[in-house]
């Protein structure tokens, strides 16, 4: 499939049952994507004809249900080019990232090391550190931001130091579409003995990520920003800190002996997923790792940036705009129309059944760098067509008459 041909993306949209049964321009994929019916019916298999739990059952249906699921983390594997045993299963991408802190950084940070981050965080790559600097006593240091307010390899040597024991970053932020320059800022990291976790939660659904080319210590994901389902996510972390990690959850299944006064854990990744596993979420992520890989990682990022300059040039001719990030690296393009609050903005883009994100987008200091409240944001996938670029624009203009009657 080739989804630079219009015909293609209509035989693409067809597999989306939202995107057939309603008038919609969805562009809200940055918070979530649809899912296709391939995904839909993955996860209805396992209800239908398997709905068992996983690893204890010795009986066939156990058997296959088991199978589907340790298949489905070999998909993740093969997508990150990790190994099978780094591949943890979360309730999400902001589960992982409070494993990651919780569990390593609570016993590995100390009194009077710094933590690096950025005011271009979503929160939840951002307040877990904050909650581990408060615990321990830890100083957590900002990346100063460029003008553009992109994070760059100068601005993170400014803040790079001998006492910097943990770099949290995105990949690609989620409110701006910028792509953190993370090969050389891991490089440099690590030459200070720094680890480094990323936040690859807009990066996984739309670009090829290689952990082991990256280096990186620890990435997290989720599933429903990629057509998998929601309450699924994954930790990918190098075998040997995953190893000496102590689990922050107990239960059954990630155990291997139990005695009254002590206890001993499985291996990576089973310590860290106890109780009943996220089964069906788990069997529809394999699925939509298919569908995505299916579709080709060189042409969904062709597509959307060509959505994307269509977009940004179409904006550009709107006066009375405002475009946060005109050189955005992805399909994400935050802005406000002057004088209108997003979210009345967002109310006229509804009734033009335009689904857009009006908000702070999970990311209030980089709100306040960019002197705003809130702002409205727009983010295109590969099922998105010139035609909901359209309607976007003529749902701005509708938005902006409506409002300028009031101003």
């Amino acid at each position: 499939m080739k989804v630079n041909d219009i015909m293609d993306i209509n035989k693409i949209r067809k597999d989306f049952y939202v995107l057939n049964n309603n008038d919609l321009a969805y562009l809200d994929n940055a918070a979530s994507t649809l899912k296709p019916k391939q995904v839909i019916d993955a996860v209805t298999y396992y209800y239908e004809k398997l709905g068992v739990n996983i690893h204890r059952g010795v009986y066939r249906l156990s058997y296959e249900a088991t199978d589907l699921y340790e298949k489905a983390r070999q998909k993740v594997a093969e997508l990150l080019n990790c190994q099978f045993e780094e591949a943890v299963f979360t309730r999400g991408a902001s589960n992982a990232l409070n494993l990651i802190a919780l569990s390593y950084g609570m016993n590995h940070i100390e009194e009077g090391d710094e933590i690096i981050t950025s005011e271009l965080e979503h929160h939840s790559s951002m307040l877990p550190w904050q909650n581990v600097a408060r615990a321990k006593k830890a100083k957590l240091v900002y990346v100063p931001l460029n003008e553009e307010n992109k994070i760059t390899v100068e601005n993170f040597k400014k803040v790079l130091s001998n006492k910097t024991k943990v770099v949290a970053l995105n990949y690609i932020s989620n409110a701006m579409g910028y792509m953190t320059p993370v090969e050389e800022i891991i490089k440099l990291a690590h030459e200070k003995n720094a680890i480094v976790i990323l936040d690859a939660a807009q990066a996984v659904p739309h670009i090829p990520v290689n952990v082991k080319a990256l280096d990186c210590d620890f990435l997290a994901f989720s599933g429903h920003k990629m057509c998998g389902p929601t309450g699924i996510g994954v930790l990918y972390g190098k075998y040997n800190l995953l190893k000496e990690m102590e689990p922050i959850e107990f239960g059954g299944d990630m155990i291997d002996y139990v005695g009254l006064n002590e206890v001993t854990y499985k291996d990576p990744p089973y310590k860290f997923e106890t109780g009943t596993p996220i089964i069906a979420s788990a069997i529809g992520l394999g699925r939509a790792i298919d569908y995505i890989k299916a579709i080709g990682f060189k042409d969904i990022m062709k597509h959307e940036r060509m959505l994307r300059d269509e977009l940004i040039d179409k904006m550009s001719q709107i006066k009375g705009i405002t475009i946060h990030n005109p050189n955005t690296d992805t399909g994400i393009i935050s802005f406000n129309i002057n004088g209108v609050h997003p979210h009345d903005a967002a109310s006229v883009f509804d009734e033009e059944n335009v689904a857009i994100r009006a908000g702070h987008h999970c990311a209030q200091p980089l709100m306040h760098c960019l002197n705003e409240i809130a702002t409205i944001r727009a983010s295109v996938y590969f099922y998105n067509t010139r035609e909901d670029i359209n309607r976007l624009v003529k749902a701005i203009n509708k938005a902006k008459a409506f409002f300028e009657n009031f101003m």
